[in-house]
């Protein structure tokens, strides 16, 4: 099993941005030398819940930083650029990578980045689709053209050109049905950012697969970012993720406004609104504590022997062979996700890097799982 690490950098009161960057950044520079195989950088905008916007030149930094760890991008959110401009940015990344990279797409969930980028929400899906698209052709062939309903593109060519065929190791973000079809007919593969329980993602699994299969792909496994809370007992892990995953559904709340219902009307966001219900209920306390339990039920919490029987019997469930790893979390302090990071790291992945009962194949999700309680979400 591939293991990463996600760097996620929530600006924090009183700090400067740069303090908080520079933390997240030290992270970013032990993922080699602690034997982690990738690194993976977010997107987002304005509001300092990620403050990553633009994931393909931050992993350039690394890129010349390490030479071992592949580098990837949970996610690129297509709709708020040019996609032209994306998929020279990815040819650019994986030659000077020398191949080193994997790209999750997405399409985004944020009015308040939606709106400063001027881009009207309800066109997020089909504005994915066509540049998704493009991105896919402007990789594979040596020069293309391409009309649609928002680019319009003459025949032109990516230079320089990508060295590693990058087009097979993009994966996609869904928390729809309907961009879960569009992503799988597309011949991607499902990257999961973990917000369900462990049998609701099953289910998303095996959906996807299905649906790849119909369009003629052969299923991949999932890529999973999940946050991580190692410690020596089982009881300081869970305190230090109540506590600070806990500080996260305001993070979210604060950038995505989930509670106060809109999405529902947004056209292509009529999921949403079971969302938007559960997080209007967050005022009170007794539900807050509830689904905070909860999430952190559904992260990976305990200690090193407890992480590995959860990360087997997530394995299990979803057929994962890479998970990704957030360490810091909720303006965790920061000596607090080093230590967190590092024993994972001496106790936890050399398991899933080397023992049989991970690195075998894992199994195609064949039969649909059982579905269990209504569950929650934390975008990423």
């Amino acid at each position: 099993m591939k293991v990463g690490v996600a760097l996620n950098m929530l600006s924090q009161d009183g700090r400067p941005d740069v303090a908080v960057l520079n933390e997240h950044m030290q992270l970013g520079d032990l993922a080699e030398p602690l034997g982690f195989d990738s690194l993976f950088a977010l997107e987002h905008h304005f509001t300092g819940y990620a403050m990553s916007p633009s994931p393909l030149q931050l992993l350039s930094y690394y890129a010349g930083r390490t030479s071992r760890i592949h580098l990837g991008t949970s996610v690129i959110v297509i709709p708020w650029h040019d996609p032209i401009r994306i998929a020279e940015q990815i040819a650019l990344l994986d030659v000077i990578s020398g191949g080193r990279c994997l790209f999750g797409f997405g399409r985004g969930a944020a009015r308040v980045e939606y709106d400063g980028f001027r881009i009207p929400m309800d066109e997020a899906r089909p504005r994915f689709k066509e540049g998704l698209d493009i991105i896919q052709l402007g990789l594979t062939q040596e020069s293309f053209e391409y009309k649609g309903q928002y680019f319009n593109i003459p025949r032109t060519s990516i230079r320089p050109g990508p060295i590693s065929r990058p087009e097979t190791r993009f994966y996609g973000s869904a928390n729809s049905p309907e961009s879960a079809k569009l992503i799988a007919r597309a011949g991607l593969g499902l990257l999961i950012v973990m917000h369900n329980e462990w049998s609701k993602a099953a289910h998303e699994v095996y959906d996807f697969h299905q649906m790849a299969m119909e369009a003629g792909h052969t299923p991949r496994p999932p890529v999973i970012l999940t946050n991580i809370s190692c410690a020596e007992t089982g009881a300081e892990a869970r305190d230090r993720a109540v506590e600070w995953l806990g500080k996260k559904w305001d993070s979210v709340d604060n950038h995505y406004r989930f509670s106060d219902g809109g999405l529902a009307s947004v056209k292509g966001y009529e999921a949403y609104g079971r969302i938007g219900r559960t997080y209007a209920k967050m005022t009170d306390q007794t539900h807050r504590n509830k689904m905070t339990d909860t999430y952190v039920k559904i992260q990976i919490v305990g200690s090193p022997d407890e992480c590995l029987d959860q990360i087997k019997m997530l394995r299990t469930y979803t057929g994962l062979d890479h998970l990704v790893c957030e360490f810091g979390y909720g303006g965790l302090p920061h000596h607090e996700a080093e230590l967190n990071m590092r024993l994972f790291a001496d106790k936890v992945m050399p398991v899933l890097q080397r023992d049989k009962l991970f690195t075998a194949p894992p199994e195609i999700i064949t039969a649909p799982p059982v579905l269990q309680d209504e569950g929650v979400f934390v975008p990423a």
